[in-house]
């Protein structure tokens, strides 16, 4: 514990390298602690179509992920690589403590994302990575000429269900309701493409197979009827698709951060209940979750520990 930063920012998804960007050009002492790759749920996508400003044809998560990390690194804010134990938020020094490492600083930028929600259906956690997935550009080269089934009925999954015509034979959305819920456009696109079917008003109850997924149980629930769906025989196995939203990585802070249904709770200006403390994108209680967004909230919340620094 050498050095004590101006501001520690946990997680670099679009957040906290926007954090870490505005942060730099501020001359405030910046750490960036990120466990994975950076970008968070951004960089598993594989067509972004909607950050202002973005390559207007072929932009992805990761391409438009590694100019943002080449901005923030211009602005001089620090990177660390190591998994983060516990925090301490109290007070006016704030402590990250990781695994192989404690540090501090006067401020801390909460933006440590979500990660996909479970389908929630029995079986799931024993297929995952054998047939189940919550990304499609991980994972849609392998079920290239097999049948694959998206549940989900908003953007995400309809953006990942047009993304798997390109290599599955077919592709079939799994909805709760009777309408979509992603915005027009791609609906549109989705009506429009031969290779896309819908089950609608149903939900998956149970998945099985030998060693690979082979079945699973889709439920009616309007009517409750179920139907048992199974691979060819040709093929063996089939890809279940999971888009049905995020649950926020807020764990870490539960005791201490203000939130509700896991969410934290800030003001406008991304304050916490706790002074010094920010927090900025998915893991945010907002209305909206987009790139976008995310790089907004990172910026205010930059600005705002800049403020609360200078107040010292």
């Amino acid at each position: 514990m050498s050095k004590e930063y101006d501001v520690i920012i946990l997680g670099a998804g679009p957040a906290g390298l926007a954090a870490g960007i505005y942060a730099g050009r501020s001359r405030l002492s910046t750490l960036i602690i990120e466990k994975s790759q950076d970008g968070g749920q951004i960089s598993i996508t594989d067509s972004i179509e909607n950050y202002p400003g973005q390559i207007v044809d072929g932009e992805s998560g990761p391409s438009l992920i590694a100019r943002m990390t080449e901005q923030a690194a211009k602005f001089k804010a620090e990177r660390l690589s190591d998994t983060i134990k516990e925090v301490k938020l109290t007070g006016p020094v704030k402590q990250v403590i990781c695994s192989n490492g404690t540090y501090e600083a006067k401020s801390v930028i909460l933006a440590t994302g979500a990660t996909p929600r479970p389908i929630g259906c029995k079986g799931e956690e024993e297929f995952k990575g054998r047939g189940v997935s919550y990304c499609a550009t991980c994972d849609a080269a392998f079920f290239e000429d097999f049948e694959v089934y998206v549940v989900g009925g908003g953007d995400s999954a309809v953006q990942e269900a047009l993304y798997l015509t390109k290599f599955a034979s077919k592709v079939t959305i799994i909805h709760r309701r009777n309408e979509l819920r992603a915005a027009k456009s791609l609906q549109e696109k989705a009506f429009a493409n031969p290779k896309i079917d819908f089950f609608w008003d149903s939900v998956v109850e149970e998945i099985g197979g030998e060693d690979m997924l082979q079945w699973m149980i889709v439920k009616n629930v309007k009517t409750g009827e179920t139907r048992k769906v199974e691979a060819k025989e040709e093929d063996g196995l089939f890809g279940l698709f999971g888009f049905i939203g995020f649950l926020p990585k807020t764990q870490l802070y539960e005791g201490q951060i203000d939130m509700e249904n896991n969410y934290i709770v800030t003001d406008e200006d991304m304050h916490t209940n706790i002074e010094g403390v920010f927090a900025a994108g998915d893991l945010r209680k907002k209305s909206l979750r987009q790139v976008v967004t995310a790089a907004a909230d990172g910026a205010i919340a930059a600005m705002q520990a800049e403020k609360y620094l200078s107040n010292l």
